[in-house]
Parts: structure tokens; sequence; C-alpha cells
């Protein structure tokens, strides 16, 4: 049985320790700054230390808790190996943003060499699973906590020239509801958010296209697409109380794509 709190203090992450893969820029980043706003101690992670340094940097900068930790999530080594340290260093782990991706090709699939696709599993698949795999005992020490997944909206539908993308998200989707489905009586909370699309170096090869950007925003039922930002507040959301009885969704933030 809940205790009797106000929604505004569920949204806080007092205490709280979140790890955010792929947080050096764009959406990583927007959702690790959201965390550490709400009082969460932010570990900022990437493959290059001096990029999360940067952005722990900033983030004590303006007042908050956080420590850039490199992790090179398509290695499972460096992942066991951080997971430790972030224990060791932090006394546990409360929160899971995975949010590194990995598409090394753009165009039809037959075009996806093996290197290319192991690399789009390593790091969009994988990855994620050997994290929270790895941080279960710690989520579980802690009494439970929240695993945010960031999907696609090419995991519901498959988007052209990012065929093999679309099939790693689709996998983290369904992996994101086991989790639910194994781990939900330890209280660890597993929920997926599928962007749409959103202005970031990732994605760049679809926004540089005036032409296909201007047909995208011209269907798109909010005229426009997205920032890195307004991924955030989902994020926050599925990480805090304010959630608690929200495990095995897969939430939407595409400006009303799918309805197209």
């Amino acid at each position: 049985m809940q205790t009797e709190t106000s929604i505004r203090d569920r949204f806080r992450l007092d205490g709280k320790v979140a790890v955010v893969t792929g947080a050096s820029k764009g959406i990583g980043e927007s959702i690790a700054r959201g965390l550490a706003e709400f009082g969460a101690h932010v570990v900022v992670s990437s493959r290059k230390q001096e990029a999360v340094d940067e952005v722990a940097d900033a983030l004590r900068a303006d007042g908050f808790e956080a420590t850039g930790l490199a992790c090179h999530v398509g290695d499972v080594e460096a992942i066991s190996a951080f997971v430790d340290r972030v224990v060791d260093e932090r006394g546990g782990i409360d929160i899971v943003v995975n949010n590194a991706a990995a598409n090394p090709v753009y165009g039809p699939i037959e075009d996806t060499g093996t290197d290319a696709f192991d690399k789009i599993m390593d790091v969009n698949l994988r990855g994620p699973f050997e994290l929270c795999k790895r941080a279960l005992p710690s989520l579980r020490a802690r009494g439970g906590g929240s695993i945010v997944n960031i999907s696609s909206i090419g995991g519901l539908n498959p988007e052209p020239g990012i065929g093999m993308y679309s099939v790693s998200k689709a996998a983290l989707i369904n992996l994101t509801k086991v989790m639910a489905k194994e781990w939900g009586p330890d209280g660890v909370r597993a929920n997926a958010i599928c962007p749409g699309f959103v202005q970031t170096k990732f994605s760049r090869v679809m926004w540089e296209n005036d032409a296909l950007l201007g047909e995208l925003e011209t269907r798109l039922p909010l005229g426009r697409i997205g920032q890195a930002e307004e991924m955030a507040g989902l994020a926050v959301f599925l990480a805090s109380d304010a959630a608690s009885y929200c495990t095995g969704g897969v939430f939407l933030a595409d400006g009303g794509y799918m309805l197209i």
C-alpha cells in the first residue's frame, strides 16, 4: 500500500542514483539534466571520457550532482566494470536509462553487412540487456527501481533506410516488457519511450534534407519535428515514483507521427 504523498513530491529523485547511457549529447544529455534537476545524482555515460566530463561539469556548475564515467555499451566487459564502479563509488543504482544507440548504415537492409548488423545489435539491444542484468542486484537491494529504455517509433513501424535499426528497437521494446514481467515482483519497473523525429546529430541525415523535412512537417499533427529536451519530461516521470504503477509501457513522444 502506497503511503500518501503529494503528487509534486513523487516526482522528486533526491537520494537516487541514475545511470544514463549515450548522455554526452542530444536526448541522453537532456534526460541526464532533467533527472539531475529533480534531485538525482546522475552518472553521465558515453564512450569518451572527455565528452561525459564536459556534461557532468556543466551539471555541477549549475548546482546539480553528476559524475562522468565512460563506458562502451557494446562491450560486455566494459559494462560489467562500469556497473561495479558505479555501485562501489555511489553505493548503488536506482535508475537506468538506456539511451545509447548505433546505426552505422542508411539504406536498404540488403546493404547491411555482418559488422554493421553486429554493431547495431550489440549497442542497441545487448548493451541495454547486459547493463540492466548487471544493475539488477543493486536495484533489488535498494528496494526496486526504474529502467527506462529509449526505443523509437521505428520499433513500432519500420522506417525506410533504417531497417535494422528499427528491428533492434522493436526487440528493445519486447525486452522491456520481459523485464517488466520478470522483475516486477522485485519492485523493478521497466518502460520504453519511443521518440519520433527529433533534431539531434543522430538524425541529421533526415532533418538536413529540406524536402524530406518539409513533407514530414506538413503531415505531423504538431507541424514540426521534436527537440531533445522534449524527451526529458517523460523520462523523469517514468524514473520517479509518480509513475509507480507504470511498467511494461510503451510511451510515444512523436508529435503525433504514429497517427499518420
